[in-house]
């Protein structure tokens, strides 16, 4: 269907008092990580006071062992598991350099190397639990509940134990709480999360109802057509999840190499061992200073170069209600040179206004006249048409009176009796040629009753005599220009506009936002060609859409973004990643916030290359105690690792985000 747009921005959002969701962290301690961790420093820092305070050994020693115990056991699991498997791993050879350390008396130094070990696992764990939380937190889009119908009368279960054939009561205002069918009852649906359809849509019986979109002012009974774990909230949730399991192509390649490295090392370690005691240096001073170059030139951090920036990234993006899938798609994100958007349910809010006021010729109202008639009749109305009329008579200052005998009919429209006539507004379906003519539509371009050219017609009767029609349009999301603008910036060129609908709509969104490429009349596959003309130019294309058309574009972008309230389910699983709430403002801040990541990245294995060059060196051409190489090695890979997580403060989203113009 060909969509008109108005240009006119959609007010800001007012406030809701209901206060906001609480939001939910993992406590630190609720991590095992975090506790083996801190167990082990407060083992090592109570026999660090009593071993400094002079006391025997049998007083501080004890308290080390619990230090190498508790930091010690999981990481030493990990890398005989590792080598049972024929592979080494780098955290076995920490816990090997720890208890060298103490084979040879530096029992203090092993300790301090196993607790800074295993503080740096239990970071990683943090950053991993925080993107966790942020999943968690989409539950709360969907409904907990639901009201099943048995012979036995109404149950009130958790969303999750429906099962297929259950028949549920929706009533009024509430949230469907699974995908289903109506099997009788009269009202209409909210389900952009859904399907994008920017306004509500009739639900009767044999009509497909979903999970989380909202029910009108009807009551409907529902049987469930689907498992409440396939819906498309949970969908995105299972497929979120997932990301923190997947790694980013740079990780993948430190990882190909740290096999070899490891054993490069052990190799070296041997001859750092061996060349020293064949010219006749002591055999402890040998050991020393042979563990101390196992310790400084593993590639711990390295090896957490890379991870906790893009996780804490993907955290960060998941509580803003961008939901980034993979490592691997915020890796990608940054590297986007080119943007193409789509237009109608991504630059456009599918929120209706008035558009155009078409009084009947005899009908003796004008323009204001009309709508005033309308205004009342709808003013208690909670009908987004109803709404939008309301709105548009306020805006020109139009008196609404009184209305009474007010009666909602769902899928049809309202009447009131208005200054003595029965006035009836509703869907313009029973018109006829002449009539509609009459109106102002032009002549064959109903093809679908109550639209034309896209927006949606109502009719106004008054006494059963037709008195005018309104057309409402959908409305421009209020920070479209200023992302626009922003994307702009980031790339270097304006996006391209792909869409479609006709020329003259996306013509005027275009000018609404700055853009000068502007494709219309685009088939799904007229948007892939878009696509790859551009990638065959060398551009890296970021694609942002949110219908089933635009799933193949979104395939064949480098990166896609997915809108999602309005996205369909193909859309939501093609894309690289889920824009969840619709706020178009957060598509340059996820793309900022992935080439932050990759900075830090960089400067990660700066740092870690850094320290490890520089500590190797130290070592092999001078004299390097082993706790200060301890301490420079582990201190690498916190630092590394703490930087990582910068990315988790709330300073490093607002940098990115567009802002809407009006404040």
């Amino acid at each position: 269907m060909m969509a008109r747009v108005s240009t006119t921005l959609a007010p800001a959002r007012v406030p809701s008092s209901t206060p906001p969701a609480v939001r939910r962290r993992t406590r630190v301690l609720a991590l095992p990580e975090a506790r083996w961790a801190l167990a082990s420093t407060v083992a090592f820092l109570l026999g660090l006071a009593l071993d400094l305070g002079g006391l025997p050994w049998w007083a501080y020693g004890p308290l080390y062992a619990v230090a190498y115990a508790t930091g010690g056991w999981e990481p030493a699991l990990e890398g005989l598991r590792a080598l049972r498997e024929r592979t080494l791993d780098v955290d076995l050879l920490m816990i090997v350099a720890a208890l060298g350390a103490a084979a040879i008396g530096q029992v203090l130094d092993g300790a301090l190397l196993i607790v800074i070990f295993a503080s740096s696992g239990a970071l990683e764990a943090l950053a991993t639990a925080r993107t966790a939380d942020s999943v968690r937190g989409l539950l709360d889009l969907a409904p907990s509940m639901a009201t099943r119908v048995t012979e036995d009368g109404e149950q009130t279960v958790p969303a999750g134990e429906l099962a297929v054939g259950d028949v549920l009561l929706i009533r009024p205002g509430e949230r469907i709480g699974a995908d289903g069918r109506v099997l009788d009852g009269a009202s209409e649906a909210d389900q952009a999360t859904i399907t994008g359809e920017p306004l509500p849509v009739p639900k009767g019986p044999g009509d497909e109802v979903f999970a989380g979109t909202l029910n009108g002012t009807g009551a409907l009974r529902v049987r469930v057509e689907r498992d409440p774990a396939d819906s498309v909230i949970a969908r995105i949730v299972t497929l979120v999840e997932e990301a923190s399991r997947t790694k980013a192509p740079t990780q993948l390649f430190i990882e190909r190499i740290e096999q070899r490295y490891a054993v490069g090392i052990v190799a070296a370690t041997l001859a750092v061992f061996g060349v020293p005691l064949l010219f006749g240096e002591d055999l402890t001073d040998a050991l020393l200073r042979a563990m101390t170059f196992m310790i400084v030139a593993s590639p711990c951090a390295v090896v957490l170069a890379t991870m906790p920036p893009l996780l804490s990234a993907i955290a960060n993006a998941g509580r803003h209600g961008v939901l980034v899938k993979s490592a691997v798609a915020m890796e990608r994100l940054g590297e986007v040179d080119a943007v193409a958007l789509d237009k109608t349910g991504t630059l456009t809010e599918g929120a209706p206004e008035v558009s155009q006021v078409r009084p009947l010729p005899g009908s003796g109202l004008d323009e204001d006249g009309l709508l005033a008639l309308a205004a009342a009749a709808e003013h208690r109305s909670e009908h987004p048409l109803a709404r939008a009329v309301v709105r548009a008579a306020r805006e020109r200052g139009l008196r609404i009176a009184d209305a009474r005998d007010f009666a909602a009919v769902p899928g049809r429209g309202v009447t009131a009796v208005v200054g003595g006539r029965v006035i009836e507004v509703g869907r313009a379906t029973g018109m006829g040629d002449a009539e509609a003519t009459g109106a102002g539509m032009a002549e064959g371009s109903a093809a679908v009753p109550g639209t034309e050219n896209g927006d949606t017609l109502v009719l106004v009767t008054g006494d059963g005599v037709p008195l005018g029609t309104l057309a409402l349009t959908d409305r421009l999301r209020p920070a479209a220009s200023a992302t626009t603008a922003a994307l702009t910036a980031l790339t270097g060129t304006a996006p391209v506009l792909l869409t479609g609908d006709n020329a003259g709509a996306a013509a005027r969104v275009a000018a609404a936002t700055g853009l000068t490429d502007v494709r219309a009349d685009l088939l799904p596959e007229g948007k892939v060609d878009a696509v790859r003309e551009l990638q065959d130019a060398g551009r890296k294309v970021l694609f942002v859409g949110d219908g089933v058309n635009d799933a193949p574009a979104l395939a064949a972008a480098h990166s896609g973004i997915a809108m999602g309230r309005a996205g369909s389910d193909l859309a939501l699983e093609t894309a690289d990643a889920v824009v969840v709430r619709d706020e178009l403002a957060t598509v340059p801040a996820v793309v900022r916030l992935s080439r932050a990541a990759r900075r830090l990245v960089v400067q990660n294995l700066v740092i870690a290359g850094t320290f490890i060059t520089g500590l190797v060196l130290w070592d092999l051409l001078g004299h390097l105690p082993l706790p200060l190489g301890v301490a420079g090695h582990e201190g690498s890979t916190v630092l590394v690792g703490l930087n990582g997580l910068r990315l988790l403060r709330e300073s490093a989203w607002r940098s990115g985000q567009a802002q809407d113009p009006r404040g």
